[in-house]
C-alpha cells in the first residue's frame, strides 16, 4: 500500500478536480449514450401522454381504469469497466511539461469518474513487461482515488512492455463482457492474437499517447538519445533532416499498423497528443462511434 504524503495528496486533489470538470462538461453524455446497458426491465406504469408510443400501452391496466396507462422502462445499466495501463519506462517520457504516465493518469481518472458516474463498476490492471497490479472493478469515488493513488505511485518491476500479457491477464480475469480501455505508446512487440481475443469477448478501445518531439523531432544538433527499456545510448545528428525524417516515420508507422490492427479486429483506436485536448479526442470518437451506430 502507497503512502499518502502532503505532495501526492496534492497531485490526487489536482487530478481529481481537473478530471471532475471534464467529466461535467464533456464526456458523461457521449459515454452515456456509447455505452449501452444489457437490456431493460419493467418499472411501473403511469398515464398516457400525448406523443409516448402507442405499442407501450398497458392494455389490462387500461382496462380496469378506464383510462390509458403505458409501461415504464427503465435500462439495465450497470455495466463493468477495466482501464489498462502502461506503466513501462517508456511512459516516463515526455518534452511538453507533461510525461505520458502523467497523461495517462487523468485520462484513466476521467474514464472511471465517468463510468461511475453512470453506476458502472470500474477496475484497472497495470502492466510493463508484466502486469504489475490488478485492481478489482468496484464502484465509488474512494475506489477511483485509490486507482489514482495506485496509477501515480506505480513502480514497475520489468523494464519492457508487453501488451499481449496484459491482455491474456485481462481475459482470465474477466470472463463477463465488459468495456476496455488500453492505454499505451504501443512501442511493443507484436500482440496481435491476444487483442484479436479481447476485442471479440470485450468492448476494447485503444487510446495511444504519443508525444509532440515523436512526430515533428525538433532540428536540435548533436543529441544523445537513451532507450529508457533498455537503457542503451546512442549520439545521432538531428540537424540532418533525414533523420528526423526516420524518427517521425517510425512514430508514424507505429501509429498507421496499431490502427489497423484495431481496425482489423473490431475494436476503437483513439490517438492522443501530450500536447493536445484528450477530452476533444475521445468525446470525438464517442460521437463518431454513436454515429456510426
Amino acid at each position: 500500500m502507497s503512502i499518502i504524503t502532503k505532495e501526492l495528496f496534492k497531485n490526487i486533489r489536482r487530478i481529481q478536480i481537473r478530471t471532475n470538470r471534464a467529466v461535467d462538461d464533456m464526456l458523461v453524455g457521449s459515454y452515456h449514450s456509447v455505452f449501452k446497458g444489457r437490456g431493460v426491465e419493467f418499472e411501473d406504469v403511469r398515464e398516457y401522454q400525448p406523443g409516448d408510443e402507442v405499442r407501450s400501452i398497458d392494455w389490462n391496466v387500461t382496462a380496469k381504469m378506464n383510462f390509458p396507462y403505458i409501461k415504464n422502462f427503465r435500462e439495465e445499466r450497470e455495466l463493468t469497466v477495466m482501464i489498462i495501463v502502461d506503466i513501462s519506462p517508456s511512459s516516463f517520457f515526455g518534452t511538453t511539461g507533461k510525461q505520458k504516465n502523467e497523461l495517462a493518469a487523468e485520462i484513466a481518472a476521467v474514464l472511471a469518474f465517468s463510468a461511475i458516474k453512470n453506476n458502472d463498476r470500474v477496475g484497472m490492471i497495470l502492466f510493463s513487461g508484466g502486469v504489475e497490479k490488478y485492481i478489482p472493478p468496484q464502484k465509488g469515488v474512494k475506489h477511483v482515488l485509490r486507482m489514482v493513488r495506485e496509477l501515480l505511485t506505480a513502480e514497475t518491476s520489468q523494464k519492457t512492455t508487453n501488451i499481449a500479457a496484459a491482455l491474456d491477464f485481462f481475459g482470465k480475469v474477466q470472463k463477463r463482457r465488459a468495456i476496455c480501455f488500453l492505454l499505451s505508446d504501443f512501442i511493443t512487440a507484436d500482440y496481435s492474437r491476444s487483442c484479436a481475443i479481447a476485442a471479440k469477448r470485450h468492448d476494447l478501445i485503444a487510446l495511444c499517447l504519443t508525444d509532440p518531439k515523436e512526430r515533428t523531432p525538433p532540428k536540435a544538433g548533436v543529441v544523445t538519445l537513451k532507450d529508457l527499456e533498455t537503457g542503451k545510448e546512442r549520439i545521432i545528428d538531428m540537424s540532418r533532416e533525414a533523420v528526423r525524417t526516420a524518427i517521425a516515420g517510425a512514430t508514424k508507422s507505429r501509429l498507421y499498423n496499431n490502427r489497423k490492427l484495431m481496425e482489423k479486429v473490431g475494436a476503437g483506436f483513439v490517438d492522443i497528443d501530450t500536447e493536445g485536448e484528450y477530452c476533444k479526442a475521445i468525446r470525438d470518437y464517442f460521437v463518431m462511434r454513436e454515429r456510426r451506430r
